[in-house]
Parts: structure tokens; C-alpha cells; sequence
């Protein structure tokens, strides 16, 4: 009777160790972009337009689309309204809030505000004279609202250290660098020794213009990836630090890295036979996509979270001046 009963018994789960990466998931942008929507749709009422995904994640997206948001990827899109328009966090060309306010439409931007230093730099500098070089991908909503903030051909873009290579500047002596925000580390310093060696005089920015955000997210993962039979990396295949981080883990001693919307889209024959598994999140994937996630490998696996924290975030920025309460008399 007790073979019996022990054969009916289920088999125990196999053990494994979750090393779930901190910080990871928003960024202090992103918060602030996401807070511009629902606030916005709280004052105002829906509907309320956003040029391009507020940030990109589709779940984040999907959940604002549910409360009234309208995602257009043009103004031209937009009927004439009162309702309001926001600018996505990635930030937008010149061009943009100047056909804004040609149509009298009421915008609120939404851009970074890290996005925005690089614009002001980008400026400064060009105005100084300089010749300006964009670090980043092309296509991307950041590299075009960065290159929309100057004259056409003012900015030359550079993807590559081969881009580095071949590249030939009208003046070598007047040439400044400014990165997109949410590239890889690694590469980007290997982008800007490549420049600074044949261009001895390039001007880098006193600060690096790599967000504080993506390079923590970086950071937590390479202090955990070499411990990792498998990672995940939770986020969108349009969000560009989601992507730098599925690389920074490969690179940084994991075997194989995945990038995942949610939990629907585990396969679960890339997990077959491990025992040590970390999970990150892009700067724009909400922490209730993690826990999904976890909670269905607690169902296959018997296992045990430990959380590696490599830097505290306290950062917060001010929303526009339209949606903060105002102080009471």
C-alpha cells in the first residue's frame, strides 16, 4: 500500500536558482512619461494623443491604449482638437512642437530629460562651431530627435567602431561626440577611443550621455551573468536598452540570454536541464512582468530568488509644470 501511495506521489521539482538582477525594469524617464499619459487623461479626460509609444513596451502601451490614450506616429494623424498631445520619452525633432504650435494644439512633452541634455549639448556645440557626431542606431525615435535638433547633414551618425574608422570629418579639429542614451557601454567607449585616437581633439561630453539607468541595468547584469546557465531579459524588441542587455549578458559569461515580452512566450526547452537562471528587465518593462515570470518558473522548478543588487536609484523627475498639483493656500 505505501509503494503504492509513493508512486502516486508527484516527482519533486528540480531545484533552481533565480539571481534576479537590481536595478532593472523603469527608469526615472520612463516613470515620468507614464505618469504624463495617466495624469493627463485624469485632468483632461480621454482622449488624449501620444506621438510614437510613450516608451517601448507594449504591455505599458497596451494598458494606456485601455484608458484612452491614442498612439499616432505623426501629427498629421491628429484631428483638430482641444485634447491634448504628448511627445514620447524618446524625444521628438525641432520640427515637431513647431507644427504643434502651428496648429494651435496643446502639447505636452514627455522627452527624458537626459534625452534633452544631449539636445541642449547638441546645440551648444554646433553653435560653438563645432561638427557634431552622433554615437547611436539609426531609425531609432532618440537618434532622430537628436538629429532633428540641428540643420540637415549637421550631425554625422556613427553606429560602428568600423563607422569610426571611415569616418572623415570636415574639420578634425572642430569635431564634438554625443551618444544616444541607452547604448552599450562597452561599445560606446570602444566607439569613442576609436574617434579620440585619430581625432586627438574630439570634444566628449563632461558627463557621459549613456543614462545613469542604462548603465546600472548593464552593470547588475554583467555581476550576475556569469553565474547563469540561462538569462531573460524582459522587455520589447523595439526597446533598445532591452536589446543592449540581452548582449551585455552573452558577452559577459551567460551561455544563452533571451529577451521576453512576459511569460507567454517562455520556451521552456531553452530551460531544460538548468539550475541557475537570472532575469533583468528593460527600463521601460513594468516589475509585474518579472513576477509573472518567476511565478511560472515556480511552477515547473522548486525555485529559491536571490536578488543581486549593484546600485540604489532614488531618481525622480519634475512632470510638466500643466500637471503638477499646485500647492494648497
Amino acid at each position: 500500500m505505501d509503494a503504492e501511495f509513493q508512486s502516486l506521489r508527484p516527482a519533486p521539482l528540480p531545484p533552481l536558482t533565480i539571481y534576479l538582477a537590481a536595478p532593472r525594469g523603469f527608469c526615472a524617464g520612463v516613470d515620468r512619461a507614464i505618469q504624463i499619459v495617466e495624469l493627463a487623461l485624469a485632468k483632461y479626460g480621454a482622449p488624449v494623443y501620444v506621438r510614437h509609444e510613450i516608451v517601448h513596451n507594449r504591455y505599458v502601451v497596451e494598458n494606456l491604449r485601455a484608458k484612452g490614450a491614442v498612439f499616432v506616429e505623426a501629427l498629421s494623424e491628429i484631428p483638430d482638437t482641444d485634447a491634448p498631445v504628448i511627445f514620447s520619452a524618446h524625444g521628438v525633432p525641432k520640427a515637431v512642437p513647431e507644427a504643434a504650435k502651428k496648429r494651435q494644439m496643446f502639447y505636452l512633452d514627455a522627452t527624458c530629460p537626459l534625452v534633452s541634455k544631449v539636445h541642449v549639448e547638441a546645440q551648444r556645440q554646433f553653435l560653438a562651431g563645432y561638427e557634431i557626431v552622433l554615437i547611436g542606431h539609426a531609425d531609432h525615435p532618440e537618434v532622430i530627435g537628436t538629429m532633428g535638433q540641428l540643420p540637415e547633414g549637421a550631425v554625422a551618425l556613427i553606429e560602428t567602431v568600423e563607422d569610426a574608422e571611415r569616418f572623415q570629418p570636415k574639420n578634425a579639429e572642430k569635431l564634438a561626440c554625443i551618444t544616444q542614451t541607452t547604448l552599450s557601454v562597452d561599445d560606446t567607449r570602444d566607439i569613442v577611443a576609436t574617434l579620440k585616437t585619430r581625432f586627438p581633439a574630439l570634444l566628449t561630453p563632461a558627463k557621459d550621455d549613456i543614462c545613469y539607468a542604462t548603465t546600472n541595468r548593464q552593470d547588475a547584469v554583467k555581476s550576475i551573468a556569469p553565474n547563469c546557465e540561462r538569462m531573460i531579459v524582459v522587455g520589447s524588441p523595439n526597446s533598445s536598452n532591452s536589446q543592449r542587455l540581452v548582449e551585455v549578458a552573452e558577452r559577459a559569461g551567460c551561455p544563452q540570454a533571451v529577451l521576453l515580452q512576459g511569460a507567454g512566450e517562455i520556451d521552456w526547452a531553452m530551460f531544460e536541464g538548468i539550475s541557475s537562471l537570472g532575469i533583468t528587465a528593460g527600463a521601460s518593462a513594468p516589475e509585474i512582468l518579472v513576477d509573472e515570470i518567476i511565478d511560472a518558473f515556480r511552477g515547473r522548478f522548486d525555485a529559491t530568488v536571490k536578488t543581486v543588487t549593484t546600485a540604489e536609484e532614488n531618481i525622480a523627475f519634475k512632470l510638466p509644470r500643466e500637471l503638477r498639483e499646485e500647492p494648497a493656500l
